[in-house]
């Protein structure tokens, strides 16, 4: 996984670039205002100060549709060259004029890298480290504003700091961004796949995750671009194939047959009838929460955590890779070569955005990868059939591809044949999303460890429940002209359709789009804004300004330094929470965090009201910021920003995660130049206690709004909140 983390932190230089910006303009303008005598004119100090932040939000609002047009990619490097050109034009600057246009382009790199970073981390980091790569972006941020902050520290030491300087600089990182971008950052292997350029996307598959067998993930990624779609749970036994057939379950004729590439064993998987227990779950919750408390998405992702063995999520725990194996039973025409040469050939009709040069971007290509014949030759005998006979359809049942997916998941597609109302066949194909849900004690001693996961051996079964539904590419009319696996259409032809307005609008989007906007809004309220403004009058009214000013620092570099150290502060509990943002979860960890916040906001509103001594009342207040500043940025700090990169749909994912940025930005601006206001009319006390009801209502939101998605692949993700809202009107209009 080492290429997913390097491209996740170079990536991340983009929010350092950020966080250097907002720590030297605010050394900066202390400067700015001598120079141009704007000590009388604070609309045009704020406005110095604000351009960034109107640029910022002006981008977000196109930036999500261009990404989804253009790709991650070109905007990442369209921000380091605006990061620049800003720069540059700073450290000219000979007059107002001329600053305020470098602030504003300044501005519209912040605003594309703030809303695209988390979204290309998200896209190309495996499942099992996802949360960690993702909170690198808060990491860096922080690392940048402390660096700034040195910096302008020191250049406020000399006989004539230049301000210039202190913003200009800016283009020396920026110029390192700029070469990562271009040279290093591949393209979003979703976006790429979105576009139909297959065999580009493989490339960056195998690049990231440092292996040639890419085909499960790019399999799943196809699935990735539906929207919606009608999907059911089931629950199936896993096990041998001749001891399962003993186990006293009503099955039918769907089955999946699962072969590994240890020597004579091969599986089956059979529906058992009736409702899995992820599907019970989420069917209560539906029934139980109809009065609107817990969310029963929340419980339905909670169930599928529950289930989830202690074994480690870096290795599938359900069943191990078993390649990428799929062909049609019965009488069905069949494809026996399934190499890329033969699909050059086959594929000429397929015709991609990606240029003449990659006419065999089949969707075929990666669903049917060169393993499936060199798999062939590497099982002898396995005990219960080979591919070769599984091809000519002796075997009973429908034979169907599985793989690993990540996180304890596993895809998969079934040969659907049954009998319609009309008596008529029907046929097609299932796309399945295996987890494994339990062992009963009786038969866990018979759940042999094997090379990547767990194998049923000596008549044990494993349970795993299913999501089930039409694979995202499927068509009707194709049905007939090219049956050679479960995606019958070409990506393209779905890409050409753009991110529809009418997409957001489908029950599970919306649902993504509440928690997202919702949680958004909370963090901007909770009172970081304030606490930052508020924070070098804490400290020096602990003392730390009388200190420093014995040691002969004036107060304009005492106030940066007092930033610079605060800063510092935030770096071991962002390490910390990356650390835990896999394991403890995101929905754990707010839960956790948010109660610290409240509790520190609250000592702050009794410190501003009950005078306890000038040196406790300094004391309880620096603590209480301090941990204000750590428990903030292990929860409400990066949470919001992961968790919405990871809930829509690749489809519409530029476009909703626009959405959630420019509340962000939105909500900054509201709190940013509320916040004087709110001083003068309610006080400190009365500001820090809004700020605390507001963290309250936030764990409030959490708890009954947000689930957790921890070592989820993004489109189990998706296909959850699909499932889950309409599950939920499904209950409110029963």
């Amino acid at each position: 996984m080492s290429g997913s983390v390097l491209v996740a932190v170079a990536a991340a230089v983009g929010n350092l670039l950020q966080g250097w910006d907002n720590a030297t303009i605010a050394g900066a303008v202390l400067y700015i205002k001598k120079e141009f005598n704007l000590e009388s004119s604070p609309t045009v100090e704020g406005l110095i100060v604000a351009t960034s932040l109107i640029g910022a939000t002006v981008i977000t609002t196109c930036s999500g549709a261009i990404s989804d047009w253009l790709g991650r990619r070109l905007l990442l490097i369209l921000s380091s060259v605006l990061y620049f050109i800003s720069g540059i034009v700073m450290l000219w600057s000979p007059n107002v004029y001329i600053l305020l246009l470098g602030r504003l382009l300044d501005g519209f790199g912040i605003g594309l890298a703030v809303t695209l970073v988390p979204v290309y981390i998200s896209e190309t980091a495996p499942p099992e480290i996802r949360g960690s790569l993702n909170t690198l972006p808060q990491f860096t941020g922080s690392a940048g504003m402390f660096f700034s902050y040195c910096m302008v520290f020191g250049m406020s030491l000399m006989e004539t700091p230049s301000w210039r300087l202190m913003l200009g600089v800016l283009f020396i990182p920026s110029l390192i961004y700029l070469v990562l971008t271009i040279f290093f950052l591949p393209e979003s292997p979703r976006w790429l796949v979105s576009k139909g350029r297959m065999l580009e996307a493989k490339r960056v598959l195998q690049r990231l995750r440092g292996r040639e067998d890419v085909s499960g993930e790019l399999a799943l990624l196809v699935e990735g671009l539906g929207v919606g779609g009608e999907t059911s749970f089931e629950e199936y036994i896993i096990g041998p194939a001749d001891d399962l057939a003993d186990q006293d379950l009503s099955i039918d004729k769907d089955e999946i047959k699962l072969y590994g590439p240890e020597q004579g064993l091969s599986w089956v998987a059979r529906p058992v009838t009736g409702q899995s227990s992820i599907g019970l779950v989420s069917r209560n919750g539906s029934i139980i929460n109809q009065s609107g408390l817990v969310d029963p998405l929340v419980t339905l992702f909670g169930s599928v955590h529950e289930k989830l063995p202690d074994t480690g999520s870096m290795r599938s725990t359900l069943f191990p890779h078993f390649g990428s194996m799929f062909s049609v039973g019965g009488n069905q025409p069949r494809n026996e070569e399934w190499d890329e040469e033969s699909l050059a050939r086959e594929g000429e009709d397929y015709q991609s955005d990606a240029g003449g040069g990659d006419s065999d971007d089949n969707l075929r290509s990666p669903l049917m990868s060169r393993q499936t014949t060199s798999m062939e030759k590497d099982m002898i005998a396995p005990a219960h059939g080979s591919l070769s006979s599984m091809r000519q359809g002796s075997l009973a049942g429908d034979p169907v591809g599985s793989m690993g997916i990540g996180g304890g998941w596993q895809l998969a597609w079934k040969w659907s044949e049954k009998e319609g109302p009309d008596g008529k066949k029907k046929e097609g194909f299932k796309r399945v999303y295996l987890h494994q849900e339990g062992v009963s004690e009786p038969q866990r001693g018979s759940i042999v460890s094997i090379p990547g996961g767990y194998a049923p051996t000596d008549g044990g079964y494993v349970q795993a429940a299913a999501l089930v539904s039409q694979p995202a590419l499927y068509s009707k009319e194709l049905m007939h002209q090219h049956p050679v696996g479960p995606a019958m259409v070409h990506p393209t032809e779905t890409a050409t359709k753009g991110p529809v307005w009418h997409d957001l609008f489908e029950p599970g989007v919306k649902h993504a789009l509440l928690v997202g906007v919702g949680i958004q809004i909370l963090q901007q309220f909770s009172g970081i804004n304030g606490v930052l403004y508020y924070t070098p009058q804490i400290l020096e009214k602990a003392g730390v300004g009388v200190l420093l000013s014995n040691l002969g620092i004036g107060s304009s570099s005492a106030s940066l330094l007092i930033s610079a150290l605060t800063t510092l502060l935030m770096l071991p509990s962002i390490a910390v929470a990356m650390r835990l943002m896999d394991i403890s979860g995101r929905r754990t960890l707010l839960l956790f965090t948010i109660p610290a916040l409240i509790s520190s906001l609250i000592i702050l509103v009794i410190g501003s009201l009950v005078h306890m001594g000038s040196v406790a009342n300094a004391s309880i207040s620096t603590i209480s910021v301090v941990v204000y500043f750590c428990f903030f940025v292990m929860g409400f700090g990066p949470i919001p920003n992961i968790l919405c990169a990871e809930i829509f749909p690749t489809r519409v994912r530029g476009l909703c995660i626009a959405i959630c940025a420019l509340t962000f930005w939105i909500g900054d601006i509201i709190v940013t130049y509320t916040l004087p206001v709110l001083l003068n009319s309610i006080g400190l006390a009365g500001v820090f206690g809004m700020y605390a009801v507001v963290c309250s209502i936030s764990w409030v939101f959490v708890f009954l709004k947000v689930p957790e998605t921890k070592g989820m692949p993004l489109e189990v993700i998706t296909e959850f909140f699909s499932v889950g809202a309409k599950q939920v009107i499904a209950a409110k209009n029963s």
